[in-house]
């Protein structure tokens, strides 16, 4: 669910994020648990838009804020909660939406089309 690293490509619009996700086809795939890796993804990563984006796959059991500093021997629980948030849930099928534009991007088989249309570029 790392989708808050993308923006809508359109001249003008670089701004409007983030974008709505909109899933109707989710998948889980166990992945084995890093939290040194997640300690490490954290600051990349825009967590108010991760909560909003976990919300729409029924993820609620992430805190509204995170703890500074997270440690991983006093954190495991929420980094084990943040792990399967981040690398195990997949939206395999859905759309991505402007929030300023309502610009539409399709996710297919878990990628997202940002490619634009000529008359938008």
């Amino acid at each position: 669910l790392t989708h808050n690293l993308l923006i809508n490509p359109m001249k003008g619009f670089e701004q409007a994020f983030p974008l709505k996700l909109i899933p109707t086809k989710i998948t889980k795939e166990e992945v084995k648990f890093n939290a040194a890796f997640v300690v490490h993804l954290l600051p990349k990563i825009d967590y108010k838009v991760l909560l909003y984006a976990a919300s729409t796959v029924g993820i609620k059991n992430l805190p509204a804020e995170l703890p500074r500093p997270i440690d991983a021997s006093q954190h495991e629980d929420l980094l084990k909660a943040l792990h399967h948030t981040l690398l195990e849930i997949h939206v395999e099928e859905g759309k991505l939406v402007c929030p300023k534009s309502e610009r539409e991007f399709p996710i297919k088989q878990g990628i997202p089309n940002m490619r634009l249309n000529e008359d938008e570029v």
